[in-house]
Protein backbone atom coordinates (compact mmCIF):
# COMPACT_ATOMS: atom_id res chain seq x y z
CA UNK A 1 0.00 0.00 0.00
CA UNK A 2 1.52 3.49 -0.87
CA UNK A 3 0.43 6.56 1.15
CA UNK A 4 -0.03 9.58 -0.37
CA UNK A 5 3.37 11.48 0.27
CA UNK A 6 3.47 15.16 -1.44
CA UNK A 7 7.01 16.72 -1.69
CA UNK A 8 7.36 20.34 0.31
CA UNK A 9 6.73 22.21 -2.71
CA UNK A 10 3.10 19.98 -3.72
CA UNK A 11 2.31 20.38 -0.09
CA UNK A 12 2.73 24.32 -0.30
CA UNK A 13 1.25 24.49 -3.74
CA UNK A 14 -1.39 22.96 -2.57
CA UNK A 15 -2.06 25.56 -0.24
CA UNK A 16 -1.34 28.32 -2.40
CA UNK A 17 -3.47 27.50 -5.20
CA UNK A 18 -6.29 27.09 -2.35
CA UNK A 19 -5.81 30.29 -1.05
CA UNK A 20 -5.72 31.75 -4.60
CA UNK A 21 -8.97 29.55 -6.10
CA UNK A 22 -10.93 31.62 -2.83
CA UNK A 23 -9.38 34.27 -3.91
CA UNK A 24 -10.57 34.48 -7.37
CA UNK A 25 -14.03 33.18 -6.53
CA UNK A 26 -13.59 29.52 -7.49
CA UNK A 27 -15.13 26.62 -6.27
CA UNK A 28 -13.07 24.66 -4.08
CA UNK A 29 -12.62 21.10 -3.22
CA UNK A 30 -13.59 19.77 -0.19
CA UNK A 31 -9.83 19.80 1.46
CA UNK A 32 -9.21 23.30 0.15
CA UNK A 33 -12.49 24.46 1.74
CA UNK A 34 -11.31 23.33 5.09
CA UNK A 35 -7.51 24.39 4.14
CA UNK A 36 -8.79 27.84 3.57
CA UNK A 37 -10.60 28.03 6.64
CA UNK A 38 -7.86 27.91 8.64
CA UNK A 39 -5.96 30.03 6.12
CA UNK A 40 -8.46 32.37 7.20
CA UNK A 41 -8.04 32.67 10.75
CA UNK A 42 -4.45 33.32 9.89
CA UNK A 43 -4.39 36.53 8.07
CA UNK A 44 -0.58 36.95 9.06
CA UNK A 45 -0.14 33.77 5.95
CA UNK A 46 -1.96 35.74 3.30
CA UNK A 47 0.97 37.43 2.35
CA UNK A 48 3.32 34.45 2.31
CA UNK A 49 0.46 32.56 -0.08
CA UNK A 50 -0.27 35.26 -2.22
CA UNK A 51 3.95 34.99 -3.13
CA UNK A 52 4.03 32.05 -4.81
CA UNK A 53 8.01 32.25 -5.92
CA UNK A 54 8.98 33.41 -2.64
CA UNK A 55 7.34 30.88 -0.45
CA UNK A 56 8.30 27.66 -2.66
CA UNK A 57 11.57 28.70 -1.77
CA UNK A 58 11.60 30.00 1.56
CA UNK A 59 12.87 28.08 4.32
CA UNK A 60 11.60 28.87 8.12
CA UNK A 61 13.75 28.69 10.79
CA UNK A 62 12.85 27.74 14.41
CA UNK A 63 16.21 28.35 15.60
CA UNK A 64 15.54 31.81 14.60
CA UNK A 65 11.84 32.20 16.08
CA UNK A 66 10.28 31.71 12.62
CA UNK A 67 7.27 29.42 12.41
CA UNK A 68 6.48 27.56 8.94
CA UNK A 69 3.41 28.38 7.96
CA UNK A 70 2.73 25.33 5.51
CA UNK A 71 3.58 23.26 8.22
CA UNK A 72 1.39 25.04 10.60
CA UNK A 73 -1.59 24.90 8.40
CA UNK A 74 -0.63 21.46 7.33
CA UNK A 75 -1.11 20.33 11.22
CA UNK A 76 -4.21 21.68 11.50
CA UNK A 77 -5.79 19.77 8.45
CA UNK A 78 -4.35 16.63 10.22
CA UNK A 79 -6.61 17.46 13.42
CA UNK A 80 -8.88 17.83 11.29
CA UNK A 81 -8.50 14.52 9.66
CA UNK A 82 -8.28 12.47 12.86
CA UNK A 83 -11.02 14.45 14.14
CA UNK A 84 -13.62 13.41 11.18
CA UNK A 85 -12.90 9.34 12.12
CA UNK A 86 -11.90 10.21 15.51
CA UNK A 87 -8.67 8.41 15.24
CA UNK A 88 -6.91 7.68 17.47
CA UNK A 89 -9.89 6.80 19.55
CA UNK A 90 -10.83 9.23 21.66
CA UNK A 91 -9.69 12.66 20.39
CA UNK A 92 -13.37 13.60 19.37
CA UNK A 93 -13.80 13.68 23.49
CA UNK A 94 -10.54 15.48 24.44
CA UNK A 95 -10.89 17.87 21.70
CA UNK A 96 -14.55 18.82 22.89
CA UNK A 97 -12.94 19.35 26.32
CA UNK A 98 -10.14 21.30 25.09
CA UNK A 99 -12.94 23.92 23.22
CA UNK A 100 -14.97 24.32 26.74
CA UNK A 101 -12.24 25.01 28.82
CA UNK A 102 -10.53 27.26 26.37
CA UNK A 103 -14.14 28.47 24.65
CA UNK A 104 -12.36 29.17 21.26
CA UNK A 105 -12.24 26.42 19.04
CA UNK A 106 -8.94 27.75 17.08
CA UNK A 107 -7.22 28.08 20.28
CA UNK A 108 -8.22 24.03 20.93
CA UNK A 109 -6.71 23.23 17.83
CA UNK A 110 -3.52 24.66 18.68
CA UNK A 111 -3.51 23.71 22.07
CA UNK A 112 -4.27 19.57 20.41
CA UNK A 113 -1.25 20.71 17.36
CA UNK A 114 1.01 21.08 20.44
CA UNK A 115 0.19 17.82 21.52
CA UNK A 116 0.68 16.36 17.98
CA UNK A 117 4.03 17.93 17.38
CA UNK A 118 5.13 16.96 20.70
CA UNK A 119 4.28 13.40 19.84
CA UNK A 120 5.58 13.14 16.29
CA UNK A 121 9.38 14.93 17.96
CA UNK A 122 9.58 12.16 20.98
CA UNK A 123 8.79 9.41 17.94
CA UNK A 124 11.57 10.71 15.78
CA UNK A 125 14.15 11.64 18.38
CA UNK A 126 13.67 8.67 20.03
CA UNK A 127 13.50 6.74 16.86
CA UNK A 128 10.32 4.55 17.92
CA UNK A 129 6.30 4.46 16.85
CA UNK A 130 4.30 7.36 17.90
CA UNK A 131 3.02 7.17 21.14
CA UNK A 132 -0.79 7.38 20.86
CA UNK A 133 -1.21 7.14 24.48
CA UNK A 134 1.22 9.86 25.06
CA UNK A 135 -0.69 11.81 22.46
CA UNK A 136 -3.86 10.99 23.93
CA UNK A 137 -3.02 12.08 28.05
CA UNK A 138 -1.06 15.29 26.63
CA UNK A 139 -4.88 15.92 25.09
CA UNK A 140 -6.43 15.26 28.56
CA UNK A 141 -4.05 17.63 30.60
CA UNK A 142 -4.75 20.39 27.91
CA UNK A 143 -8.16 20.01 28.55
CA UNK A 144 -7.69 20.37 32.39
CA UNK A 145 -9.08 16.91 33.79
CA UNK A 146 -7.79 13.61 34.40
CA UNK A 147 -8.71 10.18 33.14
Amino acid sequence: MTLFQPSRDQSRSFFIEAWRKYRDKVPLEPLEDLAVGHILRHPEYHDILEDEVASLSREWLPELGESNPFLHLSLHLAIDEQLSIDQPVGIVDRYQKLIRRLMDEHAAQHAAMECLVEMIWHAQRYDHPPDIQAYLACLQAQAGSRR
